[in-house]
């Protein structure tokens, strides 16, 4: 360790948005294949906010850092580095490692891709986890095809934009259920908006797509709305559960009201069928030039204008319990980011 010190989140015992603390550290220094990297932007996910509180018990193990993506520029780099530069903007996955609510974090530069000039650290950030789950669900799970129709539960969040725009490159005709008010940003991401609480939402659903949407994408999760899913498909559709957004707000576990869709799988003519997806940390890792090269796509697309990550509001890193807080309220439409306005590190 170096005589530096910088800041970083630190959770000490699961609970609500206040068990985020802000907290002094060492100034990590890289192993010979890693970089140091000055933390511009880290994205905050529902993931980041089930493991905070009770859905995981024992996992991950206390004290953590919590966030999975980040974008920053090169501090150091370790003595065997030779693929990434000091003052190079980056970005990258931490793969279940966590550790991205910090000032100053050490990956394997393998792990990090550049970032091009003119994509904001905000907007990159919104590309890595959303979009790289919304590829791997797409294609390695779902195996989509152009032309057919894509329905996408709780479509107003981060993920489920980048599952529109993604279908959208796909060629696939989309359709996204949602809160009323989040209608303009799901017609913006090119898709036909459903109101979730239209008292015959699975009936419109049904009329929209044709008789049924060959691929139905969860993000909501619970017994009752993967029902509804379920009789959203065609009889040869495909299901593929991604998140447990409504868990969040109700305050429910994220696994077992999911077991009570056993039965009806169980009971259900036809040949619909539940797809499982790809380990969404395992398969970037196993994968590293499937995830190298589908990054910098998307941040080439995104300058492009081909693709647009909606960050929904960023807020000082410091303040990530205010953070957690509007995820858990459900009233967000798109990605929370930290920023890490105050990079100094205090001398000691």
């Amino acid at each position: 360790m170096s005589a530096g010190a910088a800041h970083h989140i630190t959770i000490r015992r699961r609970g609500a948005p206040d068990v985020l603390l802000w907290e002094a550290e060492d100034l990590p220094e890289p192993a010979p294949t890693e970089v140091r990297v000055q933390v511009e932007a880290a994205g905050v996910s529902a993931y980041d906010v089930m493991l905070r509180g009770h859905r995981f018990p024992g996992f991950p193990a206390l004290p953590y850092t919590p966030g999975e993506d980040i974008v920053g520029i090169v501090d150091k780099v370790g003595r065997d580095v030779t693929t990434l530069s000091p003052g190079q903007r980056v970005g990258g996955w931490t793969f279940g490692d966590a550790g991205g609510y910090a000032q100053y974090l050490c990956r394997p530069a393998a792990d990090l891709v550049p970032v091009p000039d003119g994509l904001a650290p905000a907007a990159a950030v919104a590309l890595i986890v959303n979009y790289l789950t919304a590829s791997l669900a797409l294609h390695q799970a779902a195996k989509v095809q152009p032309g057919e129709r894509l329905l996408v539960q709780g479509a107003g969040g981060g993920l489920g934009s980048a599952l529109l725009q993604l279908g959208r490159e796909a060629g696939l005709l989309t359709y996204g259920c949602d809160a009323a008010r989040k209608h303009d940003q799901i017609s913006t991401d090119g898709a036909e908006p459903i109101d979730y609480k239209a008292a015959d939402v699975i009936q419109q659903s049904r009329d929209l797509t044709d008789g049924g949407a060959d691929v139905v994408i969860d993000l909501v999760g619970g017994a009752r709305q993967l029902m509804r899913s379920w009789r959203a498909l065609r009889p040869d559709g495909r299901l593929l559960m991604l998140g447990m957004a409504g868990s969040l707000r109700s305050g429910t576990g994220i696994i077992l009201p999911s077991l009570g869709l056993l039965g009806l799988f169980a009971i259900s003519p036809g040949e619909r069928h539940l797809v499982k997806g790809p380990g969404m940390d395992s398969y970037p890792r196993d994968n590293p030039d499937w995830y190298q090269k589908t990054l910098s796509g998307f941040f080439a697309m995104a300058l492009k204008g081909r693709l647009a990550p909606r960050v929904a509001e960023t807020v000082p890193m410091h303040e990530a319990a205010r953070a957690h807080a509007m995820l858990e309220s459900g009233n967000v439409s798109g990605k929370v980011v930290l920023i890490a306005a105050e990079n100094t590190i205090e001398r000691v």
